[in-house]
């Protein structure tokens, strides 16, 4: 059978937020529908696996910033083949940021990205820490927790899905994440996929299909959703947002 290989990529960087574990999810799904899945850390272009199925890439501090694009830079081809061949890439926080067309900072200077997605991070007033939850019209109704000191522009026309709690993409625009192709950017904190099992299966879905197998959501999947529920409610509750059949 084959295996599906997940990479979380620069976990030694990239997982202030714990993001990286969301390529843990992936294959932890993946084995409860009776599927082989293996998650390969990829801190530099010798870790590489000979096949991918999925990237993760979490979110790192702007201390560590330059050494993670450093990093990314030696795997641009990489990133580049995977997107267009529909690869899923899911980048939280500044992973997303690096893979932009680059990151402003206050003080005039700039950071350039790998141009994967459209946009880039520019500075905001302050930084938002809060509950951020997005109604997309791919995945449904997705909670998580923003924490981020920039804004982001140039994605209107391909977002994640729209601000329901939060701020996400700011600047007014009432927008959260972008989308191109199977490339996700996006400022849900969580892990993203352990709070919302909808997403996760989305990407699993295209995975398997890419591998020639077929994925649906094993017994234990159900078990495990249903505190994903709980914990979903009691977000949207402190947000105070109301789920609608719509959103779902």
């Amino acid at each position: 059978m084959t295996t599906l290989t997940i990479v979380a990529l620069l976990p030694g960087l990239q997982n202030t937020n714990g993001d990286a574990e969301n390529a843990h999810v992936l294959a932890r799904r993946a084995g409860w529908a009776g599927l082989d899945a293996r998650v390969v850390a990829v801190e530099s272009r010798d870790d590489l696996p000979d096949r991918v199925d999925a990237v993760v890439l979490g979110s790192g501090s702007d201390s560590s910033v330059e050494a993670s694009r450093a990093a990314l830079l030696e795997l641009h081809d990489e990133l580049r083949t995977w997107g267009t061949e529909g690869v899923p890439i899911l980048a939280i926080g500044t992973g997303w940021e690096l893979l932009s067309w680059g990151i402003e900072h206050p003080d005039g200077s700039s950071l350039e990205g790998l141009g994967i997605l459209p946009g880039r991070a520019v500075p905001r007033a302050g930084r938002v820490t809060d509950d951020l939850v997005v109604a997309s019209p791919r995945f449904g109704l997705l909670v998580g927790f923003e924490n981020h000191a920039r804004d982001y522009v140039g994605a209107e026309g391909s977002p994640l899905g729209r601000i329901r709690a939060g701020a996400g993409n700011g600047r007014d625009s009432g927008q959260e994440g972008v989308v191109m192709g199977a490339v996700i950017g996006t400022h849900l904190h969580g892990p993203v996929l352990a709070k919302n099992p909808a997403f996760a299966d989305h990407l699993l879905r295209i995975m398997a299909e890419r591998a020639g197998l077929t994925y649906a959501p094993g017994e234990r999947a159900a078990v495990v959703d249903a505190y994903a529920t709980g914990a979903r409610e009691a977000q949207l509750a402190a947000a105070r947002v109301a789920a609608s059949v719509a959103d779902a």
